[in-house]
């Protein structure tokens, strides 16, 4: 090889050699810049995913959480209601989504808890598996609510009239194995009586039918029942929570009732993120969430729609989905509630 061929071949060699070095040196930059970037995120619009219809309660409370994220995070939040199977349309949006931050889930004990015990595998997801559990946001006790005409005003006159008529009276549910259908089972069994359950989409379609009497009770949230209750359509029995809520004092717990001091069985719904997001950027979301629920102006504002604030760190939302989970499994059991 000729001299002017050696130079040229070493000139080239060096280029390559050089480029190569270049680019090794920008990738190491790149990988040590992402914790920092994760630590960051999000650094776009979040969409806050409600599985449930626009204009409820649950969509109310979400935007109200949007209005305090925005603030916290610096970030616009945009509710995205993702409505149908039992909110698990929704929640499998989210399971699916990209774990960077931008994609958050307002989920419910229904499609984050029961789901998987009532479905038996025949889910798109599973929450364990594909959701990251950050905080509680609210817990929601159910009201018992009973047509006008129901000659049965409480709990024990209630469970009188049932076993004076096994079988014969009907409670309305949202649906097969959501948490309403697991508050009539649960009344059932503690006071041991037999109702007949009817379930419907959605719950404004049933509290139309029970105040004309079509059927005579329905488990629904207190914020879907109160217009009902305040103008004397339906008549409120009790809640379902252990203890009087106190955004409705007024109100007994069917634990007050005779036999039924263990009833206590709520709904309640908390932020999870897809599984894959990072532990940094799930602890960001976590703070953030946690400082917009203690906002004092946000406390009454979530007792109107029926919700008592409960956040904790991430470890506790896990212990209390975990303890749920088999209280609900005990039920689902007990019942023999296999959705259709």
């Amino acid at each position: 090889m000729s001299a002017p061929s050696r130079r040229s071949l070493l000139r080239n060699l060096g280029t390559a050699l050089l480029a190569g070095l270049i680019g090794l040196i920008g990738l190491i930059s790149l990988i040590g810049n992402l914790p920092a970037a994760a630590q960051d995120a999000p650094q776009r619009s979040i969409t806050l995913v409600v599985p449930f219809t626009a204009g409820g309660g649950v969509d109310a409370m979400a935007r109200l959480l949007a209005e305090r994220l925005r603030v916290t995070l610096k970030q616009p939040v945009v509710v995205d209601n993702r409505p149908g199977a039992s909110g698990m349309l929704g929640a499998g949006a989210v399971a699916r989504a990209a774990g960077d931050g931008h994609t958050l889930l307002l989920g419910s004990a229904g499609e984050t808890a029961i789901a998987p015990l009532v479905h038996q595998g025949r889910m798109p997801y599973q929450p364990s598996r594909d959701l990251a559990p950050l905080t509680l946001v609210t817990r929601v006790p159910n009201v018992l609510v009973a047509s006008p005409g129901l000659p049965a005003g409480n709990i024990d006159e209630l469970m009188r009239l049932a076993k004076a008529s096994p079988g014969k009276l009907g409670y309305a549910t949202s649906g097969v194995g959501n948490p309403q259908h697991l508050n009539g089972e649960l009344l059932q069994s503690l006071a041991g009586i037999r109702l007949n359950h009817v379930p419907y989409r959605g719950a404004a379609n049933q509290l139309v039918d029970v105040s004309s009497g079509v059927v005579e009770l329905a488990f629904v949230s207190y914020a879907g029942a109160a217009p009902f209750i305040k103008s004397g359509r339906v008549k409120a029995l009790a809640v379902t929570s252990a203890q009087r809520a106190s955004f409705a004092p007024g109100i007994a717990a069917i634990a007050e009732s005779t036999g039924l001091a263990s009833y206590d069985l709520d709904n309640w719904f908390g932020l999870f993120a897809p599984a894959s997001t990072p532990p940094a950027v799930q602890a960001r979301l976590h703070a953030a969430v946690v400082n917009a629920l203690k906002d004092p102006a946000l406390l009454p504002r979530l007792r109107e729609l029926g919700g008592e604030p409960a956040p904790m760190s991430q470890q506790q939302f896990r212990d209390f989905i975990a303890a749920e989970t088999a209280r609900y499994a005990a039920i689902v059991t007990s019942a023999r509630i296999v959705a259709e």
